[in-house]
């Protein structure tokens, strides 16, 4: 049996909570610094639990020493591992982006992934990183669910689950898919500059008046 469809009231919330976010952060986007497809994916993988300032200092030195897919599938597990050490977790991150740069360098010769249905068939390549790459390269509709995402969709009502994919789902329920992208990047640029996580600036937030924790703190 498919979910309700979201109240007509909580649809004109999100959407001027969009509007809010998109006058605020006109050029909110993806920060991580690529040429394509492909350096973007490779990207986003290093960025868990990193900063795009961080990531975007490692990824010239790779790409420079590994500038294909074919030629990081091929890279030494150990020499990968030490030049995307700085980014943490790198013994994970240098096995998934060997894994799916094999696998673009086997199935994807000449072309790219662009459905999520094939992307996360990537190795180490979930729906989060999937999204970032459709939503940026490819101007499909995306909600990305990263950790600023999350914790704002909680705290402003947006979804009552911590599951990703069931944010995902509600965020699209209560947005028209041309909102997605811009409004997935805008609740980032919030959550990096204001709403952050353990202590969030009330006192400047342009969504106090729409946010059930905003409200709570000022009644």
């Amino acid at each position: 049996m498919p979910a309700a469809a979201p109240p007509a009231a909580e649809k004109a919330r999100a959407l001027k909570i969009a509007d809010l976010l998109a006058a605020q952060y006109p050029d909110a986007r993806c920060m991580l610094d690529h040429a394509d497809p492909f350096q973007l994916l490779v990207a986003t993988i290093l960025a868990a639990q990193c900063t795009d300032e961080r990531v975007n200092m490692v990824t010239p030195v790779l790409f420079a020493r590994f500038p294909t897919a074919r030629a990081l599938a091929a890279a030494d597990p150990q020499e990968l591992e030490s030049i995307v050490r700085s980014t943490g977790f790198y013994h994970a991150k240098a096995k998934s982006i060997r894994g799916a740069a094999a696998a673009l360098a086997r199935d994807y010769a000449g072309s790219f992934p662009s459905t999520i249905e094939e992307l996360v068939r990537l190795p180490g390549v979930g729906r989060k990183t999937a999204n970032v790459v459709l939503g940026t390269c490819f101007a499909v509709p995306a909600i990305i669910v990263d950790t600023h995402a999350r914790r704002l969709a909680e705290r402003l009502g947006l979804s009552a689950s911590g599951d990703p994919e069931t944010i995902e789902r509600d965020i699209q329920g209560l947005l028209p898919p041309a909102r997605w992208t811009a409004f997935s990047h805008g609740l980032t640029f919030h959550g990096r500059k204001v709403c952050a996580a353990r202590k969030p600036d009330h006192a400047r937030c342009l969504l106090a008046g729409l946010c059930p924790l905003g409200k709570e703190l000022s009644a």
